[in-house]
């Protein structure tokens, strides 16, 4: 069955991005061309998604002639939420899919009922998933890399 996506484009960029600096060994980079190249991110949208990576400090970016990226923290501490969060912003709780502005189980929309088990199981998936958890899985090639040592 094939997968489905329910994420943007500019999400799935930063979790293949996050997935591959996680393989990483601890103190070492990759360049902006590697990283792109391994997370298969066209190298000038990868550029906007590090920048909100590096302010949101999921991400240490060194400039100039060798640098590159790795992860600001073990992988183990960094969540998919604060990875989504930091390229499209925080996540209201309340949003309304009927486009009510906010809505909840005391005054419902006609969706809420249906987007509240999906957003329960969003929930769920963004603040039980580690970047540990994918660290490497299907990344032989990235691996493989010569990665820059700090």
């Amino acid at each position: 069955m094939p997968q489905r996506m329910l994420l943007n484009q500019t999400i799935q960029y930063a979790l293949r991005a996050m997935s591959v600096l996680a393989a990483l060994r601890p103190g070492h980079f990759l360049t902006a061309t590697q990283l792109a190249e391994s997370a298969s991110v066209p190298p000038h949208y990868l550029s906007k998604v590090m920048r909100r990576l590096v302010l949101a400090d999921l991400v240490e970016g060194t400039k100039g002639h060798g640098g590159g990226f790795t992860l600001h923290r073990p992988a183990s501490q960094i969540r998919f939420r604060e990875i989504v969060e930091a390229v499209s912003g925080p996540l209201e709780a309340d949003a309304c899919a009927f486009g009510w502005g906010q809505c909840n189980a005391r005054k419902p929309c006609p969706l809420h009922v249906a987007f509240e088990s999906l957003n329960s199981g969003l929930d769920e998936w963004l603040d039980g998933q580690t970047l540990d958890r994918v660290a490497g899985h299907g990344l032989g090639a990235a691996r493989g890399r010569t990665a820059r040592k700090a």
